[in-house]
């Protein structure tokens, strides 16, 4: 096993890459912050790749989501970046969380659920109202299946009411976002250090 802690930012953006996103950004920032406590990061915007419907491990030919779970197999935290559509996550977000269901039927050597002693964390982005909720329906549904949310496990940014900006055009980011996400990466950190000293019991 690596010395070193590994994090994957899925951006759950409905933007391809080159384009500008909020979600990429806040992402990033998360990753800065991890990177500060020697957490090694990598970033994958998820609309660059064939992420198709399901509740499997490999949905068959031309499905890309298996390199990605290998790159999220090989990562001690998990960071989930996604804007807000309607008060919603986006679908992208959604359809991520589908196939991360599929590691409820997936288990260790030992006999514990697949993501078991992985740590996430849920970063959100929107110029209207919904961060709460789409944090605890990301929450709810990583933690059912094995992930570990640690205090704070989540930053977020809404626009003011009636007054839509986009995170990205922000000149600053507000003191009370970096402050958050500056905790939320560091509790992270902290959680998979001891996560990675010792795992939980074996079933």
């Amino acid at each position: 096993m690596p010395s070193t802690l590994r994090a994957l930012a899925l951006v759950c953006s409905l933007k391809s890459s080159p384009d500008p996103s909020s979600s990429e950004l806040i992402a990033r920032q998360v990753l800065d912050n991890l990177a500060g406590h020697g957490v090694e990061g990598d970033s994958v915007r998820v609309a660059d790749h064939r992420v198709d419907p399901g509740v499997a491990v490999d949905m068959g030919e031309g499905d890309e989501w298996p390199r990605l779970r290998q790159k999220l197999v090989e990562a001690d935290i998990l960071v989930l970046a996604t804007p807000t559509w309607v008060g919603h996550m986006s679908s992208i977000a959604q359809r991520v969380l589908e196939r991360i269901n599929a590691e409820l039927s997936m288990t260790d050597q030992e006999g514990r659920p697949s993501m078991y002693g992985k740590v996430a964390v849920v970063a959100v982005v929107g110029n209207e109202d919904g961060a709460h909720k789409i944090v605890a329906d990301c929450v709810q549904a990583l933690s059912d299946t094995g992930f570990t949310i640690p205090a704070t496990g989540s930053t977020y940014w809404n626009s003011e009411a009636m007054k839509p900006r986009d995170y990205k055009d922000l000149a600053d980011t507000p003191e009370a976002v970096a402050s958050t996400t500056a905790t939320a990466a560091r509790n992270a950190a902290h959680l998979a250090k001891l996560l990675r000293a010792q795992q939980y019991p074996a079933s």
